[in-house]
């Protein structure tokens, strides 16, 4: 992530997995969620993300764009500009759970995390982020869906459908996270064929 060197709030610790970020092939961490810490709804565009809660439990709400786009633009200060997307998970993952799995366009590629209890998730992101190639690391906030457009975060419509929410692109947040020294057992990437 972009704010991978941030902090979470409250504080939490990123242990990188593998050396290099900068690996054209993927990239592995473990983040360690103190209780009440949240990675806001961020995305994963043009990514695959293999996530494993470790240990504890952690509330996971996550998102896919609704196809055929459908937008409404900025209606001047207030207004910002949304785009439609559905709703694909919305609960808590407790350890012993499986794996999650979200593609660049199904499986909640857009997805926030909240820690109920302390507990730590391992990510593999493949291919992993990097602004110059088109994977950069957005940010939003989610709108009830209404079929009028919203304003200042208030609904203009009763009309709403409960799975589907409007999301606003917005600035990365300042988030507080710790880069922690993984101490276990050594992980070797072997990118040579099978044979």
């Amino acid at each position: 992530m972009n704010s991978a060197k941030r902090p979470l709030h409250p504080p939490g610790y990123l242990l990188p997995l593998v050396p290099s970020r900068n690996s054209a092939l993927f990239w592995m961490c473990i983040f360690c969620f103190p209780t009440s810490s949240v990675i806001p709804l961020h995305d994963h565009p043009s990514m695959t993300v293999f996530s494993k809660v470790l240990y504890g439990s952690l509330h996971v709400k996550a998102y896919d764009w609704v196809e055929p786009s459908r937008y409404q633009k900025s209606k001047g200060p207030g207004y910002p500009a949304v785009r439609l997307a559905k709703l694909t998970v919305d609960k808590v993952l407790t350890a012993p759970c499986g794996t999650s799995v979200l593609f660049p366009k199904s499986g909640g590629n857009l997805h926030c995390f909240t820690a109920v209890t302390s507990c730590a998730v391992l990510d593999i992101l493949t291919p992993p982020y990097r602004e110059d190639a088109g994977r950069k690391c957005t940010y939003y906030h989610d709108y009830p869906y209404s079929t009028s457009s919203i304003g200042n975060g208030a609904e203009l419509s009763a009309e709403k459908i409960d799975d589907q929410a409007w999301l606003a692109e917005v600035e990365t947040p300042d988030l507080y996270m710790r880069q922690g020294a993984y101490t276990g057992p050594t992980v070797k990437v072997n990118m040579s064929p099978a044979s």
